[in-house]
């Protein structure tokens, strides 16, 4: 099954636009009747989830609070407006330029920094308690007004990033500049601190190389869109696929081969299919895999993992799907961020005069009639921040100890 997915942002990082752009309130509102009229006319089913009636309505609520607007509040408002349409795959893709060089993950004690920039390693590990002030729990819940929250995962991996966006969060007016912004933390000596950071500028700002907590995680070993390591001890045969793409220089053919070279000479015990940091792209890039994976001795009960996660989404799901549906593999981790039916097959058109890029559905993939929701893992597995300062995974814990 192909599943192509437009990566709509390469589009946007060369148009030159940055969010502090002086645009009018005839732009906006010229803007907004063009998505009114231009997104129903390309969506496959735009109004499955929401009538025309009150698709019409938010438009109009939009635009009675134009006034005084600027880039990043109109940005906020169109968030809006895709959660109210309710489709996962439909949304927007804004210009960002500037970001906060800080990185967070969720656990089971909360919300912890896990990546920086050089200046403020100091503070990896600390909880995050607040942004500028507002409360933790006042900044999540101004989140679900621009994510989708029905789905635990699919808020919780979308709100992880844009945290650090210093335009989205403007545009909730958590803050009031996009050129800093002050982060409430608690070290785990208890001590609270305020750190104010400074954003980083630049076409790539959203992708910045950051410094991560050092552990020994074997899923953040390894580089590429897919790669395999072998543990002779344990007898386990790792396998980290965490993007949907034919690799450059690397096609998955001969990937294949030399994964499937490894087990006939090692004859592993078991193997974990890794899909937790897959947000999709192309379905069909696994299914070699997955077809020489059903005639293994590993698929059976005990000898075949998949994780998955919070970030697996569309295509990525649709392969857990698969090994879910057609092998006898055990699904471990937390349920999927993309539901199982879901529409999807993303097409795009940008706003004349913001630029801002709006991403709608062209197609309905009933992948598993009549599972409705995330895919659910077998065995669910709670995340400890102790567990991954120490370099413990949970879920490969569970794999190598499962009989």
């Amino acid at each position: 099954m192909m599943k192509r997915i437009i990566i709509l942002c390469c589009i946007l990082l060369h148009s030159g636009l940055v969010f502090c752009q002086q645009l009018s309130k005839a732009d906006y509102l010229q803007d907004l009747q063009y998505l009114k009229d231009t997104l129903p006319k390309r969506h496959i089913n735009l109004f499955a989830k929401i009538s025309k009636a009150d698709f019409d309505k938010n438009i109009t609520a939009i635009a009675s609070r134009l006034a005084n607007r600027d880039y990043e509040t109109f940005t906020a408002e169109l968030f809006k407006l895709t959660v109210a349409i309710g489709d996962e795959h439909t949304h927007i893709e804004p210009v960002f330029t500037k970001a906060a060089p800080i990185r967070f993950n969720k656990f089971a004690e909360g919300i912890y920094v896990t990546a920086t920039d050089t200046t403020n390693t100091d503070v990896l590990l600390y909880q995050l308690t607040g942004v500028n002030g507002h409360p933790i729990n006042e900044v999540i819940s101004r989140f679900k007004e621009i994510i989708q929250s029905g789905n635990q995962s699919f808020f919780d991996s979308r709100f992880l990033h844009f945290i650090n966006n210093p335009a989205i969060l403007k545009g909730l007016q958590i803050t009031n500049s996009t050129d800093e912004t002050t982060f409430d933390l608690i070290a785990p000596d208890g001590k609270t601190v305020k750190r104010t950071i400074k954003s980083v500028t630049g076409e790539d700002a959203v992708n910045l190389p950051l410094i991560e907590v050092k552990n020994k995680l074997l899923s953040q070993k390894g580089k590429g869109n897919y790669w395999y390591s072998y543990d002779a001890e344990s007898g386990t045969l790792y396998f980290n696929y965490n993007n949907c793409q034919e690799q450059d220089g690397h096609p998955f053919s001969a990937f294949n081969d030399e994964l499937f070279d490894a087990i006939d000479k090692n004859k592993p015990r078991r193997l974990v299919v890794d899909l937790r940091y897959n947000g999709g792209g192309n379905s069909a890039v696994l299914g070699p895999f997955i077809e020489r994976i059903k005639q293994s001795y590993l698929n059976s009960k005990g000898k075949l993992f998949v994780l998955i996660g919070k970030q697996t989404f569309s295509s990525a799901l649709m392969n857990a799907v698969d090994f879910k549906r057609d092998t006898h593999a055990t699904l471990v981790g937390e349920p999927t961020s993309g539901s199982v039916n879901h529409y999807g097959e993303v097409r795009g058109f940008r706003l004349p005069h913001t630029k801002i890029v709006i991403g709608y559905s062209t197609r309905y993939w009933e992948n598993w009639k009549g599972h409705n929701g995330p895919l659910m893992p077998d065995a669910a597995i709670t995340y400890s921040v102790k567990n991954y300062a120490n370099g413990i995974d949970e879920a490969m814990v569970y794999a190598d100890k499962a009989r």
